[in-house]
Parts: structure tokens; C-alpha cells; sequence
């Protein structure tokens, strides 16, 4: 007969999104409610290197925070734990994901809720396989989790995104410029997808094809010749031009994601050269 569960932590990690705080509220009451003791672990997985990096949550603590941004447990989008060794308190060196799954059982935790993108929910796996139970929360603005149909985030980043689309049509129809708009989303088109579609762009160019900027421009000189003086171009922070590669800002390091950033300036700077207009960049 396994002993029943008594007490489970919870943590957050990656990048920051709409509603994180939301769900570790929905973690703290449910659990309460089910007489369990819930330990809020800060910083992603750093907060089980060493107990002074958890503190014990009760729906009192959680009252309130529904409505702030961020997340009250703190998160990290940086390194790897299965590459990389700890200076433990107790002055060894040690592995750090030997780390994590010996004060995971030291504390007392019967499972552990990750609240996390593609890049936490995939160390979070890797944990499982090493005998830590998980449940995994899909949290991204990205929308780019494998099984899942929306994820926590997604929707306020899109309503983000389409209200600033929509206002740029009026200074970009007011100045007749081509205005391009580039949005989040990694390797995934769903913001740019949504968003432009929401905000009435007139092209949306998005990692999963390849575009032909030659196309775009003979797109935005059909505008002009028929009346619309003034064009909307939605940039996916991940699109690459056909024959291209994506914009960084930094790649790939070890134990580090590439950084992306420069499609929509890379754009707006061709079309300003193709079509001859003035083109101005958004970067959300």
C-alpha cells in the first residue's frame, strides 16, 4: 500500500508569461483544499539545491496575486542541469541533477508541479526518468507545446499583441508608411498567426514558411495602386526568408538557447528598398 501524499512543491520556469501566478494560486488552493502541504520552490530547479530556497505556501499567501504579472517563485531561462556541477552547503561538489533529486526526497516531497515551457517540461521529463513524479503545466506564450491545443499565456500575449497592431494603423495609414510589427513566438507562428489575423495585417510572415520578400512587395505596390497607401507587416520573431536562415542576437552557447531577434528590421529594411516607401519597426 503506498503512503498517501502529504506534501508536493511547486516551481516555475523559463520565461516569464501571463497568468504564471494564476496557476501556482490553483496549485496552492487545490492542494490545500486536499490537506496537503504545499512548498513553493523558488527559481526553477535552483530552489532544490538547498532548502533555505523554498518556503511552505498556504492560500493566504496566494490571495491576491492573481491579478500581478511574473511569478512570485522567481524563474531561470539559462543553462542546463544535466551539464553542470554545484557547490553543495555542504561544501561537496556534486552534479546537479544528483542534487535536485536528493533534497527533492531530503524535503519530504511526495511530487513536484512544473510550471514551464518546451525547454522546463523537457528537463522536467528528464527528472521524471531520474524517479521525481511530475506534473507538467504547459506555460508559453509561444503556444508551442507538444499535445496541447492553448497554453497559459498564449491567449494575453495574442490580445497584447493584436491591440498594438490595431493602433498602428492609424499613424501607418495617417504617413502612408509601411509599418512592420515583429512578435515573440520563437519557432512557432501561433502569435504572429493570431495576432495578424485579429489586428487586420496585411501580411503575416511566420517561421513554418519560408516567405519570398520579393511576393510581400509586389503585395504592398497592388495596395497602392488601388487606393491603401499604407501596409501592416506581422514579422514572427523566428521567420527566415526562403533560402535563409532566422535572425539572431546571440547563438547558441553551451547549455544556452540561441537568442532571436532583427526579422522585423531585416524585413522592413528590404521592403524599404523594394517599394520605395518609408518602412518603420515594431518590435513587441
Amino acid at each position: 500500500m503506498p503512503n498517501k501524499l502529504k506534501k508536493i512543491g511547486v516551481l516555475t520556469g523559463g520565461g516569464d508569461a501571463p497568468g504564471l501566478n494564476a496557476v501556482i494560486r490553483a496549485v496552492v488552493k487545490a492542494g490545500c483544499n486536499a490537506g496537503l502541504e504545499v512548498l513553493g520552490v523558488e527559481d526553477s530547479f535552483d530552489g532544490l539545491l538547498e532548502f533555505n530556497r523554498s518556503r511552505v505556501l498556504t492560500t493566504k499567501d496566494v490571495t491576491g496575486i492573481l491579478r500581478r504579472g511574473g511569478t512570485i517563485l522567481g524563474t531561470i531561462n539559462t543553462g542546463d542541469p544535466f551539464v553542470r556541477e554545484v557547490q553543495t552547503s555542504e561544501g561537496a561538489q556534486q552534479k546537479y541533477a544528483d542534487r535536485v533529486v536528493e533534497m527533492f526526497h531530503r524535503m519530504g516531497l511526495g511530487g513536484l508541479v512544473v510550471i514551464g515551457g518546451d525547454g522546463t517540461l523537457g528537463l522536467a521529463h528528464r527528472f521524471s526518468r531520474l524517479g521525481i513524479p511530475i506534473i507538467g503545466v504547459p506555460k508559453t506564450i509561444d503556444n508551442d507545446i507538444y499535445g496541447t491545443t492553448n497554453c497559459f499565456g498564449f491567449d494575453t500575449a495574442v490580445a497584447f499583441a493584436t491591440d498594438a497592431i490595431d493602433r498602428l494603423h492609424t499613424t501607418a495609414e495617417a504617413h502612408r508608411r509601411i509599418i512592420v510589427v515583429e512578435v515573440m513566438g520563437r519557432y512557432a507562428g501561433w502569435i504572429a498567426l493570431y495576432a495578424g489575423l485579429g489586428g487586420g495585417a496585411d501580411a503575416i510572415l511566420i517561421p513554418e514558411i519560408p516567405y519570398d520578400i520579393d511576393v510581400v512587395a509586389q503585395q504592398i505596390k497592388e495596395r497602392d495602386a488601388w487606393g491603401a497607401h499604407f501596409s501592416i507587416i506581422v514579422v514572427a520573431e523566428g521567420a527566415r526568408p526562403k533560402d535563409g536562415s532566422i535572425s539572431l542576437i546571440k547563438a547558441a552557447g553551451v547549455g544556452r538557447a540561441e537568442r532571436l531577434g532583427g526579422a522585423g528590421h531585416r524585413v522592413a529594411a528590404d521592403l524599404e528598398e523594394l517599394t520605395g516607401k518609408e518602412t518603420r519597426t515594431v518590435v513587441l
